[in-house]
């Protein structure tokens, strides 16, 4: 059964454009449902071919370019036909040469209409980027954000709140619905995986545990070439372990018997992979500021704890601030905010912002605090961010239920994200 996600939409609307539409993202986060989903719709009145590439018989067929033209043209196109014919190809990018029969197809045939999807943004940055330059639009598909594991999970009347609570200013949202939080804290800890949402909670650890296991065959081993994959997942463990906080290449080196230069190397898999988030520091005075070790979030809190073994509720961990944070990173990566644009900000005297954004000429500071109520005491970092940078754009603090404000501070609780993604 598929069920609707708003981004169906936005890529529903590229139709129309002669532009290939390629849909980047980790494996089992719905690419190919979307792009099955797309066909269905479009195959009603159009003329489509829909080629899974993991099978290489289909892949011969899109091998060349007088292969694929002879493909469509079994299923009916012409080539001075006036109707859109309309190409999918799932899991492309393990094939350079099909992007130069993709080049050729956009170049010569304004009548296809391609949509294409990636597992590795890495892949299409190494494979395509030259050979499509000008001539395709990226679509970077996430897990479901929160407001669309509501609507796996089938909560309509949870739904309707969660659109209103954004309008409703008060310090005890957690009361005016409980049954939301509730919701939110099972999110918070198994993540946003479609499969995971919608299995019931015995089965959401072996759905987990069948994504990593998939990952590391088919990103690791066979397309990646990642040789000591032992290593990489000592790394990919550490890192787990190690959420949220400040990040040294050389420890990481230790801990996964790595030397510095391949954890880099591991790093930048891990991120193209859709796995991790690098928070890199946002500075302008390397005497004063933080300017080289990252923070490293996953993007994913269930795939995270199933790294840890932990799935206890976040109010029993001693790492739900870290849960807490990764959520806002994340959704906000989900509601549409660049994530070239996430810093963090710390001074040597370690006082810290957990996230800063700059879009558009704004630089706008945020504070992600996994506490019930909002405190003066939490501003200490914005204020003294505000005091270096005054002509910083508005300030935020996000916190669990307060949605008031605290003076020159705009308090949003976890629903509200997507007044900070309108502004970037």
């Amino acid at each position: 059964m598929y069920i609707d996600r708003p981004i169906f939409n936005i890529l529903h609307n590229q139709r129309a454009n002669q532009k290939i539409t390629i849909l980047i993202g980790s494996r089992q986060v719905g690419k190919t449902t979307l792009l099955q989903a797309l066909y269905d719709s479009l195959r009603k009145d159009n003329p489509c071919l829909f080629l899974d590439l993991d099978l290489f018989s289909n892949y011969e067929k899109a091998s060349t370019y007088d292969n694929l033209i002879s493909s469509l043209k079994l299923e009916g196109y012409r080539l001075k036909q006036k109707r859109r014919f309309f190409l999918f190809l799932d899991e492309f990018q393990h094939y350079a040469d099909v992007s130069m029969v993709l080049k050729n197809i956009a170049d010569h045939h304004p009548n296809i209409k391609i949509y294409a999807t990636g597992s590795s943004s890495l892949g299409i940055k190494s494979n395509i980027q030259e050979t499509l330059a000008g001539r395709k639009r990226t679509v970077n598909i996430y897990p479901l954000c929160f407001e669309e594991y509501l609507h796996f999970i089938q909560a309509q009347e949870l739904m309707e709140r969660f659109k209103n609570i954004a309008g409703i200013s008060s310090k005890h949202l957690n009361q005016l619905v409980p049954e939301l939080y509730q919701a939110f804290e099972a999110y918070l800890v198994f993540g946003g995986y479609p499969e995971v949402a919608l299995a019931d909670k015995e089965e959401k650890k072996e759905v987990l545990n069948s994504i990593f296991d998939l990952y590391v065959k088919k990103e690791l081993v066979d397309y990646l070439q990642v040789e000591k994959v032992k290593n990489a997942k000592m790394l990919i463990q550490y890192l787990a372990v190690n959420n949220g906080n400040l990040t040294k290449y050389n420890a990481l080196g230790q801990a996964a018997g790595l030397d510095d230069k391949t954890v880099r190397n591991y790093i930048e898999i891990l991120e193209e992979t859709f796995l991790i988030k690098v928070l890199k520091p946002w500075f302008t005075n390397r005497n004063h500021e933080i300017v080289k070790m990252p923070k490293v979030y996953y993007l994913d809190n269930g795939v995270r704890n199933y790294f840890v073994n932990n799935f206890n509720p976040a109010e029993l961990r001693q790492d739900a601030a870290f849960l807490f944070e990764g959520y806002v990173i994340s959704e906000l990566m989900k509601l549409g905010v660049d994530p070239d644009t996430m810093r963090y900000w710390r001074t040597k005297n370690q006082t810290e912002v957990d996230l800063v954004l700059e879009s558009s000429g704004k630089t706008i500071p945020i504070e992600i605090k996994f506490n019930k109520k909002a405190s003066h005491t939490d501003l200490k970092g914005l204020k003294k961010f505000h005091h270096i940078y005054p002509l910083a754009d508005q300030a935020y603090l996000i916190n669990l239920y307060d949605n008031t404000d605290l003076g020159s501070v705009k308090l949003v609780s976890p629903f509200g994200l997507d007044v900070i993604a309108g502004l970037c």
